[in-house]
């Protein structure tokens, strides 16, 4: 495979680090069972971690109905004693399209965005937290929908621009409910954003971006040179559920997909968006439509897409992928499952997405898991999986520069060193 120019990832560590051992990992489907009384705490293995300026690994997770951020300056092999950031209990949502999300400015300001599941039927509120001492104390919880509602604000994302451009986007059904009470007909739900200036010390009022959204699909955001871009799964026509993208700021909403995928339901598959240097978009979602069927990738320019491209083994129902760049290096990283274990997949391109590695299968675990999740900064290369059996797993990669080996066998024993 032909690359201008290679960052071969090599392994170096395999790490397991956790104190308590989850049990049980619902269907994603079945993650929003609603109760008319207070629900009891669920399992919660969906965790939101970030490499800071300094290439330190954040971790945000949830314990005990407590939302705790910790820190790693050893890649993994160790992490600071966490601190809390909801002094009082709270059902917070860590599992399936769910997860808390963190992002440090460059400052060392540590953001944070939560759902805390209230006791009403598919009722949630977004939830935000900021440190301004790099993560030694945080401001007390708020809640960022301003509707007063009791009703679905759930599936944030979080994305900032490192210098105080704070935006969260989520999905909502304000609009869906005033329809309905109205006696009108509302498909699906809306995004509803939040805007900071200012590093999340005040948002601005809520604004709605987009209705007829699908009602639980995650929404994918990533900050570009023209501002913060999202990317979500949309309502178009009746119920054909393909994905749309827009530019928060600027708006002109374009259809990413065309997999045809009409059905009266949501699938609970979001989708996942990096940028690149050179102002490409990277895209991965899944699938099941009349034009196509399972995990794909493809990139976006300015006025050009590249044909998608299929990844992962369907009949290992790959699956819930996401993705990450840096210069020219794109990581993928995805979900398998062969009937007895799970399985953290991933491939690499060197060249902007021209061309890619081989799918390598990195690890393995035979309980309930997370999605793996790949960060990537100018100095290297983590995936981060998070599993009920052996806890929290930290992956290191060495980046390489041109001229040291970078043939498909060096891929082939990353695969056989690290497959479980």
């Amino acid at each position: 495979m032909r690359r201008q120019r290679i960052y071969h990832i090599a392994v170096m560590l395999l790490l397991s680090t956790s104190a308590a051992v989850h049990a049980g990992h619902p269907d994603p489907a079945l993650e929003d069972q609603a109760y008319a009384k207070p629900r009891p705490p669920k399992t919660t293995l969906g965790v939101g971690v970030t490499l800071d300026e300094s290439g330190r690994l954040w971790l945000a997770k949830v314990e005990n109905q407590r939302l705790l951020v910790s820190r790693s300056d050893d890649e993994g092999k160790s992490f600071s004693n966490p601190v809390v950031v909801t002094p009082e209990p709270e059902n917070i949502s860590a599992d399936g399209e769910n997860r808390p999300k963190i992002a440090i400015a460059r400052d060392g300001t540590v953001l944070l965005t939560w759902i805390q599941s209230l006791p009403q039927k598919y009722s949630g509120n977004v939830r935000f937290a900021r440190s301004a001492d790099s993560g030694r104390t945080f401001s007390k919880p708020a809640t960022l929908n301003d509707d007063s509602r009791i009703t679905s604000h759930r599936f944030d994302s979080l994305a900032i621009d490192g210098d105080g451009r704070v935006v969260v986007a989520w999905l909502d059904a304000r609009d869906r409910d005033a329809a309905r009470e109205q006696g009108g007909e509302f498909s699906g739900v809306s995004v509803y954003t939040a805007q900071s200036n200012d590093n999340g010390v005040n948002f601005g009022a809520n604004r709605k971006f987009q209705t007829h959204t699908c009602e639980c699909c995650r929404i994918a955001l990533t900050w570009t040179q023209e501002g913060p871009v999202a990317f979500w799964r949309n309502i178009f026509g009746v119920n054909t559920r393909d994905f749309a993208i827009a530019n928060l700021d600027k708006g002109g909403k374009r259809r990413a997909t065309d997999d045809e995928w009409k059905i009266d339901a949501c699938p609970h598959n979001g989708g996942g968006i990096a940028a690149d240097r050179q102002g490409q978009l990277h895209l991965v979602w899944f699938t099941n439509g009349a034009a196509r069927q399972g995990l794909f990738y493809k990139r976006l320019g300015a006025d050009w897409e590249s044909q998608p491209m299929p990844i992962g083994d369907p009949a290992a129902q790959a699956n819930h992928a996401s993705v990450a760049a840096e210069g020219k290096t794109v990581l993928l990283t995805w979900r398998e499952f062969d009937g007895s274990s799970y399985s953290a997949q991933m491939m690499y391109s060197n060249d902007s997405g021209l061309s890619w590695s081989a799918p390598q299968r990195l690890m393995e675990s035979a309980g309930a898991t997370d999605y793996p999740i790949p960060l990537i900064d100018g100095k290297k290369v983590l995936l981060v999986w998070n599993t009920a059996m052996e806890g929290l797993r930290v992956l290191p990669f060495e980046r390489l520069t041109a001229g040291k080996s970078s043939d498909k066998s060096s891929a082939k024993r990353v695969a056989d060193k690290t497959g479980g």
